[in-house]
Order: structure tokens, then sequence, then C-alpha cells
């Protein structure tokens, strides 16, 4: 049953307002209140009232009631701190219900009816309806979605249902929202998962875009370099076969030289180079021969020798050319 106390305070604080005047203007509207409040405290005695400045999320402040308590929700369960701020528009507007975020016990990770800040939202506060809905009905509903989902986090943390054909109405939507809440943060982790995976996956193909790309830049550049040596290969070519077309005569049937020598040092050097490859050539002929066992292998390093010397005199001759 509520204290005289508690029933003094609530009415001194609507009716007789002195150094904290409320936000609360109609007159009918306060006797709602303080029927209500009385209620509550006369069905949960732990509440206390009090009032205090509450600052709305958009800046505004109001001077407002509300009923502070640990709220049991069962014996092997901690009490949930609960202060329950009422609207300057209640009971038009729903209360406001906060968790003690100051509690020893941490406010369960990603409860579906608490956030982190303690803010609590539940189906009954959602369809809140003048004048179906009060602070009796709200706070027994608490009670039952708390034991189900404690906001608080604690080792003996569990879940007792009962028959689905045994719940109300009102219980049945909670545990559906439960349940949608819990499937909305499973789909959600999902879908973050993919989304990282995707947006790594796209950085990679944006990397892979960026070498493809380059070497596309290069191989086309590269295209480019061997069409000009190859236009500038045809035009030398052209310009050798002009030439040729031009300076050659004709060739005996003994094979006469396509190439007329223009002066005698031309004609050395053409002849020392003759010479030298005619040499290279016919090592290499010994170089076949002994790997044959054709040739002794004295004989051929006889005539190596011989060869080498006689390609030296010409190389050097032929350096001697060039050099005047």
């Amino acid at each position: 049953m509520a204290s005289q106390s508690s029933i003094q305070f609530i009415d001194a604080a609507l009716f007789f307002p002195t150094t904290f005047p409320l936000s609360y203007t109609d007159p009918d509207q306060k006797w709602l209140i303080r029927s209500h409040l009385v209620s509550l405290l006369q069905n949960f005695p732990f509440f206390r009232p009090s009032m205090g400045a509450f600052i709305h999320n958009d800046g505004t402040t109001a001077n407002l009631l509300n009923a502070t308590g640990d709220l049991q929700v069962s014996r092997s369960t901690p009490p949930v701190p609960l202060t329950i701020w009422l609207h300057e528009n209640y009971p038009h507007a729903a209360p406001i219900v906060l968790v003690s975020t100051n509690s020893m016990y941490p406010i369960q990770r990603d409860n579906p009816f608490v956030d982190p800040s303690g803010a609590t939202t539940s189906p009954y506060l959602q369809s809140w309806f003048h004048p179906k809905s009060n602070l009796f009905d709200l706070v027994h509903n608490l009670v039952k979605i708390f034991s189900h989902n404690h906001p608080l986090f604690h080792n003996s943390n569990l879940s007792t249902l009962s028959h689905p054909s045994l719940v109300s109405k009102m219980e049945a939507m909670d545990r559906l929202s439960c349940t949608l809440h819990y499937d909305l943060m499973a789909f959600r982790a999902q879908s973050d998962e993919e989304i990282e995976s995707s947006s790594a996956l796209q950085s990679e193909m944006t990397k892979r875009v960026d070498i493809t790309r380059n070497m596309i830049v290069g191989l086309e550049h590269e295209k480019s370099k061997l069409k000009r040596r190859v236009k500038e290969l045809t035009e030398q070519g052209d310009v050798l076969m002009n030439w040729l077309r031009v300076h050659s005569r004709k060739c005996d049937d003994e094979g006469e030289d396509g190439f007329e020598c223009v002066d005698e040092a031309s004609k050395a050097v053409l002849d020392c180079l003759a010479k030298d490859m005619a040499l290279e050539d016919l090592m290499y002929a010994l170089d076949k021969a002994i790997e044959q066992g054709v040739v002794p292998f004295g004989a051929y390093i006889r005539q190596v020798r011989v060869l080498a010397r006689e390609q030296f005199s010409h190389r050097a001759m032929l350096q001697k050319l060039k050099g005047s």
C-alpha cells in the first residue's frame, strides 16, 4: 500500500507547487496523474515519487514527476533500477522509462527492450493509448518482459517461458517483438559481414582494374612503338631495295659479287672480312670433326693454332684498315 507521505508528496507537487512548479497545467490531467501514481504505489510500494527537470531529446526541459524503484522480476535475478518519468502530456503521451546505468550490473548488449543508455521500450509503450493504458499495467508488463529478457548482465540470466497457449495477447506481442529483434540483430550481423566482405572484394577488384589498366596502357604504348619501328624498317628496306636495283650489277653464272668496291681500301677490308669468316667456318668444321672422331686430337690442335694465327693477322689488318 502507498505510504501516506508519498501521497502527500504527490498532492503537494501537483496542487500546491511552491519553488518547483511542474509542467502539468490541466486540472483534469493532474487528477489522472495522481490516480495513476497512487495506484502504482499501492501495487508496487517499493517505488518512491519524486520530481525533477527532464531534458528531452530535442533539448527542451520540463519539470516532471517520476517514480523510482528497484523492480524485482524474479528471485534468481538482480532487481532492475527503474525511473518512470510522467511526460508533460501524460496520460495522452506514454511515460518515459529508464533503466539506471549506475547499477553494479551492466546493461545487456542487444537487449530487445533496453538500449545501452537505459532507454526502455516495449510493445505496451509503443501502443500506449489513453484511457486503456496506465502505470500499473505498464510495470506489470515490464515484470513479464524482464523475466524473459533481463536487461542487466548477470550469471543466472535464464529465460523461463510458459506454453504459448497460456500467454496473453500482450505477452505474445512481447515475445514476437523479442524474436523479431534477435532475428533482426542476426540479419544485421550477417549483412555487416557480407558488406565487409563485399567491400574487401571491391577494393581488390579496384586494385586489379588499376593494374590491368596500367598493363593495357603499357601494351598500347609498346604497340605504338612497334608500329613505328615496323614503319621505319619498312622504309629502310625500301631504300635498300631501291639502292640494290640501281647499284647492283649483273652476276654471271659463276656468281660474281653483287657489290662493287669503290676503292682499294674498301676492297682490302672486304677481303679481310671474307678471309676471317672463312677461317671461322674452317675452325667450326674442325670442331665438328674432332667431336665425330674423324681428325686426331694432335692434328686438330696443330691445325687450330695455325688457323688462329692466320685469323689474328687478318683481324689485326682489318682494325688497321678501319683506323686509317
